[in-house]
Order: C-alpha cells, then sequence, then structure tokens
C-alpha cells in the first residue's frame, strides 16, 4: 500500500521505517527542514522501561496539593478556560485508582520492553550511533516515604517481567561514584541494568537516512493544514509547503504528530485524549575530566532525568501543562541547574546551559494511543508521554504489523480510538 506518515519526530520516523520493512510504499510529511526537531530534539535521553509507573497513580494525589502553587514544581497545572484541559484532568483523577494503575502499567511495561528490544535489533542491524550508552537506569531518591513507594512499584514491575532491583544508598554510590557529594541526600534507589541512554535527534536523524536508503520518501517544510474525510475514508490531506497548497493520497494515513495529533482529528470527529505536557531540558558542556556522571540518572522527587550523551549532559524533565505555550520558564529552567549544583556540586561545564522545552503528548492514563480510528484508512500512533523514545520503535513495528493486517508481539491494547 501506500502509506502517508504525518509526522517525522522519533515516532513517525520509526512508524515509517517498519511500513517500509514491511513492503509498504511510504511518505513521511513534515513542517520542520529535518526529521526529530521538535519534541525529539532535546528531551532526557531514556530508553527507560523502568520509568513506566504512571504519573496516574494513588499515591500522586497528596503530591498535587503539595505542589500546588508553586512556579517550580515537577508538576505544574495552569488553569485555562480549556473543555479539552478540564476534561483531561477528570480522567487524570479516574486514572489514580489502583486496579486502573496497575492495568496501565502491565500495558506501559509491554510495549516499553518490546521496544527496547526491536531498537537494540535495529542499531545493531544498521550499526546506528547515537552517543547511546548500555549502562542501566539508576533512579535516586531523596525522600523515605518516595522511596516506600517506589519499592512498591518495583516489586510490581518485576512481576510484569522487569529486571528492576531496589538497592540501599552504598549500592548507588558503586553504580555511580559521580554522586559521592550526594551522598548525604540520598536514602535509596532502584537500579534496572538492561534500560538504555542516547540522543533521540541523533538517533531520529540517522534512522531517517536509512529510511530515505531503503526508498522512504521525506516531505519537510510542508504544514499539515486538513485532513479531509470522504464517507468512511479518509480522501486525502491539505498541505501547504514554498510551492503554495497541495493535496496528497495515500491508500492508508498515519497520524504522529504529538500533542498536534488531536487538534488535526477533531474536526473529523475523533476526541483523543492527548493533552501537551511541556517539558524542559538543560544540555551542558563538560570539561575534560569533570566528575560528571556516566551512568543515566531518574531523580524521583524532582521528577528528572540525567543523562550521559557523549561530552554533554542532559538534565531534563518536569511537566508543565499549559496548553501549546512553548515559551521558556526562567523559573523552571533554573531549578534544573539548581538540582545539578545539589547533587553534583563540582561539576565543571565549558560555557552556559542550552536550555529547551517541548511539548510531550500525554494521555491521563500514559498509555498511548495506537490503532485504527472510525475511519478505516487512518490511523494513530500518539500520546506517548514522556516515554515516546522508550516505546518509538516498538510502536512503530506494532502498528506495521497492524496496518499488514498482522497481529502485534506485545500484549498492549491496539483498540481503535
Amino acid at each position: 500500500m501506500k502509506v502517508l506518515v504525518l509526522g517525522a519526530g522519533v515516532v513517525g520516523t520509526a512508524s515509517a521505517w517498519y511500513l517500509a520493512q514491511a513492503g509498504h510504499q511510504v511518505t513521511v510529511v513534515d513542517r520542520q527542514p529535518v526529521a526529530g526537531n521538535e519534541t525529539s530534539f532535546a528531551n532526557g535521553g531514556q530508553i527507560s522501561v523502568s520509568h513506566a509507573e504512571p504519573w496516574a497513580n494513588p499515591n500522586v494525589l497528596p503530591r498535587l496539593g503539595k505542589w500546588l502553587g508553586r512556579e517550580d514544581a515537577p508538576l505544574l497545572w495552569r488553569w485555562r478556560a480549556d473543555p479539552a484541559q478540564f476534561a483531561w484532568g477528570l480522567r487524570f483523577l479516574g486514572e489514580c485508582l489502583p486496579g486502573r494503575t496497575r492495568r496501565n502499567m502491565a500495558a506501559i511495561v509491554a510495549l516499553s520492553l518490546y521496544s527496547r528490544r526491536r531498537l537494540q535489533q535495529l542499531r545493531a542491524e544498521l550499526g546506528l550511533q547515537y552517543d547511546q550508552l548500555e549502562r542501566g537506569i539508576l533512579h535516586i531518591y531523596t525522600d523515605r516515604q518516595e522511596y516506600a513507594m517506589a519499592v512498591e512499584a518495583t516489586a510490581v514491575m518485576r512481576q510484569f517481567g522487569l529486571d528492576r532491583e531496589s538497592i540501599d544508598v552504598e549500592r548507588c554510590l558503586e553504580i555511580e561514584p559521580a554522586l559521592a557529594d550526594a551522598r548525604h541526600l540520598l536514602v535509596g534507589g532502584d537500579y534496572t541494568i538492561s534500560d538504555e541512554s542516547g540522543d533521540a535527534h541523533k538517533f531520529t536523524r540517522a534512522l531517517a537516512e536509512r529510511a530515505q536508503v531503503a526508498g522512504v520518501e521525506f516531505r519537510h517544510n510542508l504544514s499539515i493544514e486538513r485532513i479531509a474525510p470522504g464517507g468512511r475514508q479518509i480522501a486525502g490531506i491539505l498541505a501547504n509547503g514554498e510551492g503554495g497548497p497541495e493535496l496528497l493520497t495515500a491508500d492508508a494515513y498515519v497520524v504522529a504528530l504529538g500533542s498536534y495529533s488531536p487538534l488535526l482529528v477533531k474536526p473529523l470527529g475523533i476526541s483523543l485524549p492527548v493533552f501537551p505536557a511541556k517539558g524542559y531540558s538543560a544540555t551542558l558542556k563538560l570539561l575534560n575530566g569533570a566528575p560528571a556522571p556516566s551512568v543515566s540518572l531518574t531523580d524521583d522527587e524532582r521528577k528528572l532525568v540525567f543523562s550521559r550523551l557523549g561530552d554533554r549532559l542532559r538534565i531534563a524533565g518536569t511537566a508543565e501543562f499549559n496548553g501549546y505555550n512553548l515559551e521558556l520558564n526562567a523559573v523552571r529552567c533554573q531549578a534544573l541547574m539548581q538540582r545539578v549544583r545539589q547533587l553534583f556540586p563540582r561539576l565543571e561545564v565549558e560555557g552556559e546551559p542550552e536550555f529547551w522545552c517541548g511539548l510531550r503528548p500525554a494521555t491521563p492514563s500514559n498509555v498511548p494511543c495506537i490503532g485504527r480510528t472510525r475511519y478505516s484508512n487512518l490511523w494513530l500512533n500518539t500520546g506517548h508521554g514522556t516515554l515516546g523514545w522508550t516505546m518509538a520503535c516498538g510502536s512503530g513495528a506494532a502498528l506495521a504489523d497492524l496496518i499488514s493486517g498482522r497481529r502485534p508481539e506485545p500484549e498492549f491494547p491496539f483498540r481503535r480510538c
């Protein structure tokens, strides 16, 4: 079939690769000049199956009250006169029930484990290089109550097949000696040795280049204006570029536009439970010999991750629910750097931090929307939240199976959206 993929982020590019490998003729459309130039550009860099516990869980409700009104809070909710935001918030509260949290965690772990295997296979097959490290992910805790809840979550994830283990402070320092200056802050940790890290932007660009060699066409600098329905199917995509407006047609269409997906499908009568969660990052250029971490870290109290990307250190995280606003908040940027100084007081860097923010497409459950819509030739691959890089290859491979009429491997709710 001729398939049109809307979006050239890490999810869209991975979808295009696997669709092409399944024998389809694939074209990718994106408004950016290169692949991976929006939310995939400067994210946390983690392939983190260990981060599968949904935001919506019974333990988050007391924290929401503690964070309310704090400009530097890990989760900042800005009230807006937006029915979509209000509806999303109500659904989020509903997903905090214990049974739903466990169900959602099982789905996220299953897809993430599958995705990590597909990434490893793809890397070996294509020889991709993207500052990847296979040293696991270490979660650190500085609050005893948070750590106690994490021990419970670790036990659940182990039941689902994840090799996450709870460890003491001494073991944390053995795994990452650069934390020595923060020893007095730590109360424990958990470690998933099979997790990885790497630069999602470099990966996306490298995979897009290989996909082009394999026959995938990338149409950049082309804005998607509207999806045109034709009865029970989609008739085409109205786009606009340097050459003016044009109608793009295919046998099947894949919406992989992250946070912008619900805006595009809403006129079709499709209500996607996806809302933008703005995440921040700071990228530091390390001086030679700087005592920087070489194992990817997750700071659960502050909802931050630290990933070593060659001679750079990427600090990323938090979630600001402020619609489609992409302005950098100076307070939240400085909160990243304050935590760096607390954990790594002797860290030496070159130049100023490079701050960035991107809109992560969050569902209330943290379970992405992957599957066919009410239109027989319109498919979705969106809503991955903070785990887009983690789930990208698995989501792309599973979607290619679905479009090709095959049953995907992971136990995941691939359903009509």
